[in-house]
């Protein structure tokens, strides 16, 4: 079976209301939608009109405002056959893999705090190690085995979604593995708003981008089921959803958001994509966002 390593890179970041405030630029939140990301783009995206979230529009004042729902903002590239894999095999693997990100991070049942059995289907059953690092991760989640990783969650007592939109950014890539493997990489940003679950107009975002590697094996050389990758790696940078000890959901901040708590006073912005998860910034610990 395939060799599990895991890259976790977290970067808890919290919302410093000073950043919000004096947003400027010739950005328009009505403008037209964006083109879907084909490659790592060379720049961050532009400020948009200043403005708050509200429960009527949740995504005002974000550069989320002009990207798409869902899955549409994740881009499929082009197939070729590759390894061991026919041309429609790659694309049903492809398919697969954007299946187990939407399964993962978009099924609404998950983000109210539900099991994620549709993802947890798609994944290698004889990769004994992740197994037990997803059963840990939901059934007592802790800093070594956070769900979040892999699946977005929040707690139903202490956060409701506004609307029925996920706004999504990224794009999936993939090259021959080891033993002529399909390997892809996705790597997305989701956007999600939030309002307090106990009621009121107050609305925050949560902004989680995910790397995330997995392998399509030939069941010849390796032990797999069919219809199922091998994980390999996974990157979490999140803005937001929480600095302190994994409880297994993210906890959006409300009443004004939370101060820096990095003694290096680091800064980063959640939109922007034009470095590796992992750097330009990134890293363990606790920092403060641009925007949100």
């Amino acid at each position: 079976m395939a060799g599990f390593a895991a890259a976790l890179a977290l970067l808890f970041v919290a919302v410093d209301p000073g950043g919000l405030v004096g947003w400027s630029g010739d950005g328009d939140r009505a403008g037209a939608p964006l083109a879907q990301e084909t490659e790592r783009p060379t720049e961050a995206p532009p400020a948009e009109a200043d403005g708050r979230p509200t429960l009527a529009d949740p995504f005002r004042g974000s550069p989320a405002a002009r990207w798409a729902s869902g899955t549409a903002g994740i881009t499929v590239p082009p197939v070729r056959a590759t390894g061991w894999m026919t041309e429609p095999e790659v694309a049903r693997a492809l398919t697969r893999t954007r299946d187990f990100l939407a399964a993962s991070g978009l099924d609404p049942a998950v983000l109210r705090g539900a099991r994620p059995e549709k993802a947890i289907a798609l994944m290698n059953p004889h990769q004994k190690d992740v197994r037990t690092f997803v059963s840990t991760a939901l059934g007592k989640p802790g800093k070594d085995h956070d769900p979040l990783l892999l699946f977005s969650r929040f707690d139903p007592a202490q956060a409701r979604l506004v609307g029925n939109e996920v706004r999504t950014r990224g794009r999936l890539s993939y090259r021959e593995g080891r033993d002529g493997a399909l390997e892809v990489t996705a790597d997305v940003t989701y956007v999600y708003p939030l309002a307090p679950a106990g009621g009121g107009d107050e609305v925050v975002r949560v902004i989680a981008r995910r790397e995330t590697v997995v392998s399509w094996d030939d069941p010849s050389k390796v032990t797999t089921e069919k219809g199922t990758f091998t994980l390999l790696s996974y990157k979490l940078d999140m803005t937001n959803g929480g600095c302190d000890e994994p409880t297994g959901y993210f906890r959006p901040q409300f009443g004004g958001g939370g101060a820096d708590t990095d003694p290096n006073g680091r800064r980063t912005d959640p939109y922007d994509r034009t470095a590796p998860l992992g750097e330009g910034g990134g890293g363990d610990g606790c920092g403060t966002a641009t925007r949100s």
